[in-house]
């Protein structure tokens, strides 16, 4: 376990990146950000797996910038580390955001992109339930996540909606800036199965309570990443879990100009992936209308990005 859970003071350990800055001193490392509290967006997201959304929709908070580079990225305008955030967000009107969504019937409070802001999701969580509120927590992350950070937040997080990219390094390198993102990504999986089981658990309104959901997209031109992504679940953890296996790809940011990723998924491509995981055994979870792409376009200079 990392002594500097809550500690900017001390050189960040908080992702796999170990940069090894001092962010209270203003030195900045791979996410580009001090210690202080950087959200882009706090709204109601009704586009969540059914269990994590439920009818109301979740209170997602967008935090800005991120530890991955993913060419690709649908967030692209909030992600960029090398979009300059000079104004800190502030924390009493933060969580004044999230109060407002919960009373609202938001069905629990999600993390977008947390892994490089722990200890400002940590004191959000507490300032939310000092304020009587005890919602859901969703740790929604893109699965580059150091394991000894995540057992320092064990008792804040009740579900772990994670990515599981890539099983090519090569192609995490070429598409994220990241060439140990599989052996990462599969040692943080397994402590969130540690802490929270293989299996969900639903509230009596279906609601997931406790548990982990993989997510998977599924990249046009990278089928055979996709395969050995769905083999490493199979093998290293494991096919009973929940998976959400996506096809809302379409081009963003940097992939406009990409030769493979310029172009939405085809039908053949997805069906392929859909076809391999029922072969594993997997039999429980989502997968997705071809169609979805139209539905996953946020715009975060909008108030409300998905609407």
């Amino acid at each position: 376990m990392h002594s500097n859970n809550n500690d900017f003071s001390q050189p960040c350990r908080f992702c796999p990146r170990q940069c090894m800055v001092v962010r209270s001193s203003g030195e900045k490392g791979y996410c580009n950000l001090d210690e202080k509290l950087y959200v882009s967006s706090v709204c109601i997201h009704t586009g969540e797996e059914p269990p994590v959304s439920g009818e109301k929709g979740i209170c997602n908070v967008f935090f800005s910038h991120c530890n991955l580079s993913c060419i690709y990225c649908q967030n692209f305008q909030i992600s960029n580390n090398n979009k300059i955030y000079p104004v800190a967000s502030d924390y009493q009107k933060t969580v004044e955001q999230i109060v407002y969504c919960l009373e609202k019937g938001a069905s629990g409070l999600g993390f977008v992109s947390p892994s490089h802001q722990i200890p400002q999701m940590v004191s959000l969580i507490d300032k939310v339930r000092s304020l009587g509120f005890n919602p859901t927590i969703v740790y929604n992350t893109n699965g580059y996540d150091d394991p000894g950070t995540l057992k320092t937040i064990e008792d804040y997080v009740d579900v772990y909606l994670v990515d599981f990219k890539y099983s090519d390094s090569s192609v995490a390198k070429e598409l994220s800036d990241v060439s140990d993102y599989p052996e990462i990504a599969l040692k943080a999986i397994q402590e969130m199965i540690r802490q929270k089981g293989v299996s969900l658990t639903y509230s009596t309104e279906g609601l997931a309570k406790q548990g982990v959901i993989i997510r998977h997209l599924v990249l046009p031109g990278y089928i055979d990443n996709s395969i050995g992504v769905m083999n490493m679940i199979a093998d290293f953890l494991d096919p009973k879990i929940a998976l959400s296996l996506m096809s809302q790809y379409y081009p963003a940011g940097g992939a406009l100009k990409h030769d493979k990723l310029n172009r939405t998924l085809k039908v053949e491509e997805y069906q392929r992936v859909v076809d391999y995981t029922e072969f594993l055994g997997f039999d429980n979870g989502w997968i997705q209308e071809m169609d979805s792409k139209n539905n996953y376009q946020p715009d975060f200079d909008k108030e409300t990005p998905f609407e």
